[in-house]
């Protein structure tokens, strides 16, 4: 039993006591936040804030971990003099220099957020960077609040307090290797601990938890700034942040050729339904309807509900993804929103208020609702929709049937699409998103399907079959509903996947997703074939024209079905430039420059026409690039997507 007497049970209670101690503080910090910025951030109860703060203990589990990585460390390293006075008086300093500095950034919160309207993130030192007066400012603010030193000074000396309390006796170890053996097996495990605490998670699904996951837990958006803490959002934001303000031309221009504000004036009697399926990996080369005029040698489509639909549906044959993945494809779709090098739903300024289909549809009057079969919460989903301000939100854990669970991301597209058909329309009219799952890695399909759907050339292949197969069963179903006849279907996909065909090899066609427009009701007109250039964030301005939305609409998108003409400036980034689409030319750009110019059927980028043409189609394209450019960082930095 001599071995287990030399496991660091005094070390290891010690320092959970410690890291207690940070959680304590930093829920102080938050209702101290709330309290002196409770005019802006409405709470209704006592109970509702306690949930507000339950949930903030993973915002401040990632903030505490991140600071205390080496005080735990250290703490637990096993040097022998672990347990001398020396020793724990460097812990103690360690301790409070690191756990000060990251404390008093939410103090200075309780300040800033009155003119900020958002938590502080890294893009502070991008302010500072350029002010030759920050020491000056902090001085001045400090003098004007002294009640937020008072508090920090008093709250710091509370936690030093509290930390002496308990104090640890020293003690040399008597048997070497079984204190080496268990201090390694105590290290191991806190680490995995600490990862976990980290990201958020210890899910395969669910990635590193980041500002836009605060919403999940709200009513109103601007309470995820409650579930915060500023510790997280300033080192969660530490060089993400490539959003800066530029100036390449006039207002005026920008006006006159991106023409951010749309207005439709369609009268609409009985507004349809819209239901909105963005398919999880659904590229355009899967599907026959959209390769048709191609010409690729042995071509197979693997969607043959998709394509058979789209054949009494308005098609877009040449539709580009605004993103990368699937949160790019929510805010694109949705809030016509684009995901340039940076993603905007990972940065800094997700958290504001944000005109989308959504907010349009709950200004007249729709029952709004997001399904996504995975745990409630993946991809910023839930914290997004929040954002975007749907009233529902339906997840795995609304489905509450885990034997559907794939194992690894969410519910069997075809159980969850059986479910959503048989759970919307108990209001109308009503919008509704659902964002399929199953046509994703692993590439798996449920077991009962072994055998039914072609192989194909490529994993992907087999797995889109089973979503398009499950998309047929819920068209069976939905059609018996009383709502269907009068409902608008979209159906795109978030991003590409796994490519079987030299064309969709290109570097532009890697953003090629498809675009239907579907409705069981003739009067809305939706057939036929459009070749011209589309993308995710033309579809929100175009619901919007679909069901009468009158008013102004804040969108780099156009509608697609209006005889109105707007410009047609089709953008996304490839993580190192920005790529624009505008008349006849292809753009790449940047940040600051324009670095390539390419004929639009130039899709692989092959011929650089640089400085090769002397046109002024081409002058001007390069132009409404920065401009286009120059708006977005514009309304993104400083909060004007409303």
């Amino acid at each position: 039993m001599k071995f287990f007497k030399e496991f660091r049970k005094q070390e290891v209670l010690v320092l959970l006591y410690r890291i207690f101690l940070a959680y304590v503080f930093y829920q102080i910090a938050r209702l101290l936040f709330w309290y002196f910025n409770k005019e802006l951030i409405k709470v209704d109860s006592v109970s509702d804030y306690f949930n507000l703060a339950f949930h903030g203990t993973a915002f401040d589990t990632t903030a505490i971990l991140y600071v205390n990585a080496l005080f735990i460390l250290l703490s637990l390293v096993p040097i022998v003099i672990n347990t001398k006075k020396v020793y724990q008086t460097i812990l103690f300093w360690l301790y409070f220099i690191t756990n000060g500095i990251a404390y008093a950034m939410n103090f200075g919160d309780f300040v800033y957020y009155k003119f900020s309207q958002a938590r502080l993130t890294s893009t502070a030192l991008e302010v500072a960077k350029h002010e030759s007066n920050v020491f000056k400012v902090f001085t001045v603010s400090i003098g004007q609040h002294p009640f937020v030193l008072m508090w920090f000074v008093v709250l710091m000396a509370l936690w030093v307090f509290l930390y002496k309390k308990v104090k640890i006796t020293e003690q040399k170890p008597l048997k070497l290797i079984p204190y080496f053996i268990w201090s390694v097996l105590v290290l191991c495990g806190t680490a995995v601990l600490v990862v976990g605490g980290i990201r958020g998670d210890f899910k395969h699904s669910t990635r590193p938890i980041n500002l836009v996951d605060a919403n999940r837990f709200v009513v109103n958006p601007l309470q995820g700034n409650i579930v915060l803490n500023s510790t997280f959002s300033f080192f969660r934001t530490l060089g993400t942040n490539n959003f800066k303000e530029v100036h390449f031309v006039d207002e005026k221009y920008i006006a006159d050729n991106v023409q951010p504000y749309k207005e439709y004036d369609r009268k609409v009697e009985n507004r349809p339904n819209i239901v909105i399926f963005i398919v999880e990996s659904f590229g355009r080369e899967y599907s026959g309807a959209f390769n048709k005029d191609k010409n690729i040698n042995g071509y197979v489509s693997y969607t043959p509900f998709i394509d058979s639909l789209a054949g009494k549906s308005l098609i877009f044959p040449n539709t580009f993804a605004n993103g990368r993945q699937s949160i790019h494809g929510m805010s694109s779709v949705l809030a016509g929103i684009p995901s340039l090098t940076d993603a905007f739903t990972s940065s800094p300024y997700s958290n504001q208020k944000i005109q989308s289909i959504v907010s349009v549809c709950n200004d007249l009057g729709y029952d709004t609702s997001f399904y996504h079969g995975a745990p409630n919460g993946s991809m910023g989903f839930l914290g997004f929709g929040n954002i975007l301000g749907f009233k529902h939100y339906f997840g795995k854990n609304e489905y509450n049937h885990d034997e559907d669970f794939d194992g690894m991301w969410a519910i069997w597209d075809e159980p969850f699409l059986q479910y959503f058909a048989k759970n919307v329309g108990k209001k109308q009219p009503f919008m509704s998103t659902v964002f399929t799952a199953s046509s994703h890695h692993p590439f798996k399909i449920p077991e009962k399907y072994k055998g039914k759907f072609k192989k194909g050339t490529i994993e992907m292949h087999e797995p889109i079959q089973y979503t398009d197969y499950a998309i047929k069963k819920y068209f069976e179903t939905a059609k018996k509903e009383p709502w269907f006849n009068n409902t608008i279907f979209v159906f795109t996909g978030d991003h590409t996947n796994q490519i079987a065909y030299g064309e969709y090899e290109k570097a532009m066609n890697r953003f090629a997703v498809p675009l239907i427009l579907y409705s069981p009701n003739p009067d809305y007109h939706l057939n036929g074939v459009n070749p011209e250039v589309a993308q995710q964030i033309d579809i929100y301005p175009t619901l919007a024209d679909l069901i009468g939305y009158n008013k102004p609409i804040r969108s780099w998108g156009r509608s697609l079905v209006s005889d109105k003409v707007y410009p047609s400036i089709v953008v996304n980034s490839d993580g190192s430039s920005e790529q624009f689409i505008i008349g006849n030319y292809i753009y790449r750009f940047d940040g600051k420059e324009i670095t390539g110019v390419y004929d639009k059927t130039d899709l692989g980028f092959e011929k650089n026409l640089m400085g090769k043409l002397k046109n002024p189609e081409i002058e001007k394209g390069m132009q409404t690039a920065k401009a286009w450019f120059q708006d977005y960082m514009d309304r993104v930095i400083n909060r004007k997507l409303k």
